[in-house]
């Protein structure tokens, strides 16, 4: 007879083990929860460290000075692109809080969380509600793979919903291909409808990722790779040794997946060609590579390891990660452990290596391409910008081969387990580290303070007309004219002055976003006139001498002029269109500036009766004083 004692452990064992698979279930997904939450609280550090940068003023500029949600804007070739959805979410902001960082940030950080919650789905939905699969989705949330486009809204507008849509379609490719041995029997009308909502809301995902990025275009094809590569796992591990026959199964089971997703691509590839011009200016396959090279090399390895751990950063460029030999080093040993060893454990991962490098070849070829002009700075690789759906695609890539049938051999051994989580520890804190520094560095821009200050400035000086000026080179440099205008960079502000060719005050914005008072260089002068302010000399149309001639540029004429009444009066500098101005009565001053070339100043009185004695004036450009004392 048993021992009653040893009866109840064994029962309690039995349960246990019964029990554990769904306990495991849970727990993964409980564990999942808490790395997304403290995955937003430290996103939501970097945001704070953060603002607006480069595209996000020059999207802005264009979202202030088109109307509201105008095809024009929406469809606007930018840089190449063509992102009509983010150009909406960039519209709205702009008309309900123009320039606002909190209002900017909140959508990257909702972006975020989707992109996150789409990426643990297609964790589960591929490898499983297993242990493990906290491993990739960890990868996925600390590494600095996805860090510096998330954190610049203009990037973050596009990638963002590119992570989420590559997961989610990925996820419904792989319920539509997988077997359904083991679950609640269903009739085939069920299975009609179930198989019609996930195509169709997949086609939706698609064409929304596409409507926010281009680049979503290569969620088709990682899509189908995925799908292949579960079935081939599902047939290898009922069926060791045989041939597999996965490509049949894939096309039978999610044929029309693929129809809806093609169409989707082929619409959205007649417009892109239609609309943008992404080969434009010039290219080099020498680059190219190079740029690839480094893209890998001094990206992606490292950020395997959890590095860079430090950022360099040349203003007005981006932060770029300069990771060094020894972690370049440690990240190739990573990466070459952590191969070797899913090939010796599972079967089929040999297949998935080789897609999952295809893909980060091509990837980065393409990007690389369309930046590889000779002029390109290799460190633009080295931003990290352009990693993020590669993050996603080495996440789905570890999803399968958490799913791969194990080879014969049985379960690693207690050092190879030690080895295994003491490079996921390295790498985990590594991936904070470097996303602290990122932080550091990306904040070291002059762009937020600039706009921020400039803000309340032009809010406080609305009533006086201004001249437009370009923004500082540190914040957009000439290339982005006319985008760079400060007229156009703050066009969504509801307060802020009128920006034209005349004002009685002249005022500029200054580097730190200031408004002070401003002056014109000397480039020509001309005398005062022969009357007086009792006997105004200019009564008609008039033309001043100047001391010498101007050649074609947009100059401002500035002078003193006494008026007998209030009007208007019509000034020409050289062979210029007329400007008209408005003049107050008694003795005032008058800034006005026009693109012309010629000898002489023009000066017409546009209202009846008007009259005007001018004091010498000169001709020149507008400068902020402050910056030469």
């Amino acid at each position: 007879m048993a021992h009653p004692t040893s009866t109840t452990s064994a029962v309690s064992v039995d349960v246990r083990a019964h029990r554990s698979p769904a306990h495991a279930g849970r727990g993964v997904v409980i564990a999942l929860g808490l790395l997304l939450l403290i995955h937003v609280v430290v996103r939501a550090y970097v945001l704070v460290r953060g603002n607006f940068y480069w595209d996000d003023l020059i999207l802005t500029s264009r979202a202030g000075t088109h109307g509201f949600l105008a095809p024009s804007l929406l469809f606007d070739d930018h840089d190449g692109h063509l992102m009509p959805a983010a150009m909406a979410v960039i519209d709205v902001v702009t008309a309900v809080a123009p320039l606002s960082w909190p209002v900017a940030a909140a959508t990257l950080l909702v972006g975020q969380l989707v992109a996150s919650a789409s990426v643990a789905r297609m964790i589960v939905v591929v490898g499983g509600r297993r242990p493990a699969a906290l491993v990739a989705f960890a990868f996925y949330l600390l590494t600095p793979m996805v860090v510096p486009s998330f954190a610049w809204w203009a990037s973050g507008l596009n990638n963002l919903p590119l992570q989420a849509a590559m997961a989610w379609v990925v996820a419904d490719a792989v319920l539509l291909t997988r077997d359904r041995a083991g679950g609640a029997p269903r009739g085939p009308r069920s299975q009609i409808i179930e198989s019609r909502t996930i195509v169709i809301r997949s086609a939706v995902v698609f064409a929304v990722g596409l409507a926010f990025f281009e680049k979503s275009a290569l969620i088709l094809p990682v899509a189908f790779a995925v799908a292949l590569l579960g079935v081939r796992l599902s047939q290898l591990g009922r069926n060791p040794g045989e041939p597999t026959r996965a490509l049949p199964v894939v096309w039978r089971r999610a044929g029309g997946l693929w129809i809806a997703l093609s169409t989707v691509a082929a619409v959205w590839a007649v417009v892109f060609v239609v609309v943008a011009r992404p080969t434009t200016g010039d290219h080099s396959i020498r680059q190219t590579a190079a740029l690839v090279w480094r893209s890998v090399s001094e990206g992606i390895v490292p950020a395997v390891a959890g590095g860079p751990w430090t950022w360099d950063r040349w203003i007005p460029s981006p932060p770029f990660g300069t990771p060094g030999v020894g972690l370049q080093i440690v990240g190739w040993l990573v990466v070459a452990g952590a191969v070797v060893a899913a090939i010796r454990a599972r079967r089929g991962a040999v297949a998935i290596v080789v897609c999952t490098v295809g893909y980060i070849v091509v990837a980065q070829a393409l990007v690389s391409w369309n930046r590889s002009s000779t002029t390109t700075a290799l460190e633009l690789s080295q931003t990290l910008r352009y990693l993020p759906d590669t993050a996603v695609v080495l996440v789905a890539a570890a999803a399968l081969i958490i799913a791969a049938p194990s080879r014969s051999g049985g379960h690693p051994g207690r050092g190879p387990r030690l080895v295994g989580a003491a490079v996921v520890a390295f790498s985990a804190i590594g991936s904070v580290v470097s996303t602290l520094t990122f932080a550091g560095s990306w904040a070291h821009d002059p762009t937020g303070d600039y706009v921020t200050t400039a803000h309340a400035s032009l809010a406080a000086s609305a009533d006086t007309p201004m001249f437009s000026q370009p923004v500082p080179l540190e914040v957009l440099t000439p290339v982005a004219y006319p985008d760079n205008l400060v007229e156009n960079v703050f066009s969504g502000l509801s307060k802020r002055p009128e920006f034209g060719d005349w004002t009685g005050d002249l005022r500029v914005l200054s580097p730190k976003g200031t408004v002070t008072a401003g002056a014109v260089t000397r480039a020509r002068g001309f005398a005062a006139g022969a009357g007086a302010c009792d006997r105004p000399e200019v009564t008609g149309p008039t033309s001043i001498d100047l001391d010498g001639p101007l050649i074609r540029w947009r100059w401002t004429v500035q002078f003193a002029y006494c008026a007998n009444a209030a009007g208007e009066v019509e000034v020409r500098i050289g062979d210029s269109s007329p400007v008209i101005a408005p003049v107050e009565a008694g003795l005032h001053g008058l800034w006005v500036q026009a693109s012309g070339t010629g000898t002489t100043v023009s000066i017409r009185p546009h209202t009846p009766g008007l009259a005007l004695h001018l004091a010498a004036g000169v001709v020149g450009e507008v400068y902020d004083p402050a910056l030469i004392r």
